[in-house]
């Protein structure tokens, strides 16, 4: 059953979204792929993420799918008014402005939720409410000041993580606020404001870090200098150069491990006779093993890995992942169209969600839209005529 003919746990929710870059788009795409209808509301000239290059030039398809596209220049009067008249018909509405943007156009939680009680604001920010709240803030920013740079890089060299992943996290805690205000709205029969924050996300996510610290009283050192928990747990350059990572996590898997690579020397070393035995020795360890794997190729060591259950790990680029053959298989990328851009009009494959429901992927119902593809229609379900339309254009236009 495809996703058109099922039913989807959001449908009949409506969202209305005021969000750009990445984590208010995601929020709304978590929303959206569950089956609401999110509508997003773009300026005249469109959101800009639909033109960025580098490392931004992915943002819009892959974070705006199963949406609908409107553009208000909320700067007009005319067009405030109507993203006003638009969000009285909405559950949800989610922004990722910044602090005091929206009360300006009286699209704030306080405004709207004064005539609409059964309203649900997400509030998509850089920072929750505090000292922080007014300056701006970036994935990266708020990685290298909550610790996630610092753990990531070598000691001296702090490193953002590879993808966006406060933006990313950020909405998604935003969305399941959402759902959870949507459970309470029908106890109470009330909406509420949901918040989420870049920086609180980063910090939750280093919170492990800062719990080793509270309980062993030594700080944890950046990961590529980190002390393992595990004595086999890391990268291994084998033959002809390719790398693999490779692990034994546990005494049953270090004993096999030696079994099947036929380090019965190993095994039978007393001095390795436990994990945290084999961590404070990994200095010899290590060395030892790295020389012993340079006889396999990376094929062989997955093979055998695989065959006897051990952790293991190619080392993949993210391009290679559209030939990857168990997202192939399990359904876990779907085309989408690209709306912008010199490849307009093409389909890529693109990662969906990473659940199933009823045993079954959330896919792509609706492309990512055109800039203010769906601008008339939902005008018209508002109630305007045609000549209104027509004159809120020209005044956009203008504007």
């Amino acid at each position: 059953m495809n996703d058109s003919a099922r039913q989807l746990p959001l449908e009949g929710l409506r969202v209305v979204e005021f969000t750009h870059m990445v984590m208010g788009p995601t929020c709304g795409m978590v929303l959206a792929d569950m089956g609401a209808e999110v509508i997003k509301v773009e300026p005249i000239e469109g959101d800009r993420t639909r033109h960025l290059l580098g490392s931004g030039a992915g943002f819009f398809p892959m974070f705006n799918r199963n949406k609908k596209s409107i553009q208000i220049n909320l700067q007009s009067p005319e067009g405030a008014e109507t993203a006003r008249r638009l969000c009285a018909t909405a559950d949800v509405v989610a922004e990722n402005f910044k602090p005091g943007t929206m009360v300006k156009y009286g699209l704030d939680y306080a405004s709207l939720s004064a005539k609409h009680p059964k309203l649900i604001y997400a509030s998509l920010k850089g920072f929750l409410p505090g000292p922080y709240d007014h300056r701006t803030a970036l994935d990266e920013v708020v990685q290298m000041m909550g610790g996630l740079a610092y753990m990531t890089g070598r000691p001296g060299d702090p490193l953002r993580a590879g993808t966006s992943v406060n933006d990313i996290m950020g909405g998604m805690f935003g969305a399941i606020g959402v759902l959870g205000a949507l459970i309470q709205r029908g106890i109470t029969g009330r909406g509420q404001e949901i918040q989420s924050a870049l920086f609180e996300n980063n910090v939750f996510l280093v919170g492990q870090h800062m719990l080793q610290y509270a309980i062993t009283g030594k700080a944890a050192e950046p990961m590529p200098n980190r002390i393992s928990a595990w004595a086999v747990y890391d990268v291994f350059t084998v033959k002809n150069g390719e790398q693999i990572f490779l692990a034994a996590v546990s005494d049953a898997q270090w004993a096999t491990f030696c079994d099947v690579l036929g380090f019965a020397d190993l095994k039978a070393d007393a001095r390795y006779s436990s994990n945290n035995a084999r961590v404070s020795l990994r200095a010899e360890l290590m060395p030892d093993l790295r020389r012993r794997l340079q006889a396999y190729t990376a094929a062989e060591l997955t093979a055998i890995f695989e065959k006897a259950g051990l952790p293991f790990a190619p080392i993949v680029k993210p391009e290679e992942l559209f030939d990857d053959p168990h997202l192939q298989a399990t359904g876990g990328l779907a085309d989408v169209r690209l709306s912008d851009g010199p490849k307009a009009g093409q389909s890529a494959p693109a990662a969906l969600l990473p659940f199933t429901m009823g045993g079954q992927r959330l896919g792509v119902r609706h492309q990512p839209p055109t800039q203010g593809e769906n601008t008339d229609e939902l005008l018209q379900a508002l109630g305007l005529s045609a000549a209104e339309i027509a004159h809120l254009r020209s005044i956009q236009a203008v504007a």
